[in-house]
Parts: C-alpha cells; structure tokens; sequence
C-alpha cells in the first residue's frame, strides 16, 4: 500500500516544521500532532497510512503511544517509525517490541527518512 498521508507526533514546534518540510518535499500529505494523547487520537480520526512518531513528550511518550497505536484494532494496521534523539541501541530493541517498523534518529537525515518511508510503501 503506498504511503500518502503521514501522521506526525512530535512536542517540539521547530522539529515538526523541519520534518514537515522534508515530508512536504517528498510529496506526503502530513498532518500533526504535539504529543502522544493526541497523537493515538489523530491516528484513529485521520486514519493515516504511516505514523512518524518522536520518543520523548511529556504525558503519554512515543513508546507508550506506538504501543497503544499499534495494538488498537482500529489502528494497528498503521506502521509507526519512531524519530528521536535516543540513539542507544536498547532504545531501537524497546521501540520494536513496542511495535514500531523503524526508527530514525535526530537530527533526522532527509534521504535517510524518505527511503524508510518509501520502503514501508512496498
């Protein structure tokens, strides 16, 4: 199923419009979110076909919300790549047993992001 409209959940305003540009640029529909509460609600009301998801939010953080977003009957069809500044490998393990498909660290490298996105689309 190719990828037209990404979720983004991401606390930070500067981070969301950097990885929004990019998104943009690759020729994706985004639509956000500033943090994970919200986050696994947009995933049920926007029904988007990937889930691009920072780690650390206050509230609810991405891991909690992957899980919650990747067990749901209504939205565990939807891939999440989780894109966060924890780049220790024991992050990368916890964010696939919590569901995830990939995982992109920050700062986030453009040809990088849209290759794993182009990738889950096959």
């Amino acid at each position: 199923m190719p990828i037209k409209k990404i979720l983004l959940v991401d606390d930070s305003p500067t981070e969301r419009h950097s990885i929004n540009e990019i998104l943009v640029k690759g020729g994706y529909e985004v639509v956000m979110a500033e943090d994970g509460e919200k986050g696994v609600a947009k995933a049920k009301t926007d029904n988007p076909d990937l889930v691009l998801m920072d780690v650390v939010m206050p509230g609810m953080n991405g891991f909690q919300a992957c899980r919650a977003i990747t067990t749901d009957e209504a939205t565990k069809h939807i891939p999440v790549i989780l894109c966060t500044s924890k780049n220790q490998e024991t992050d990368k393990v916890w964010g696939v047993r919590q569901g995830a498909k990939d995982y992109v660290t920050k700062p986030v490298d453009a040809n990088e992001l849209l290759f794993k996105i182009a990738g889950l689309g096959k």
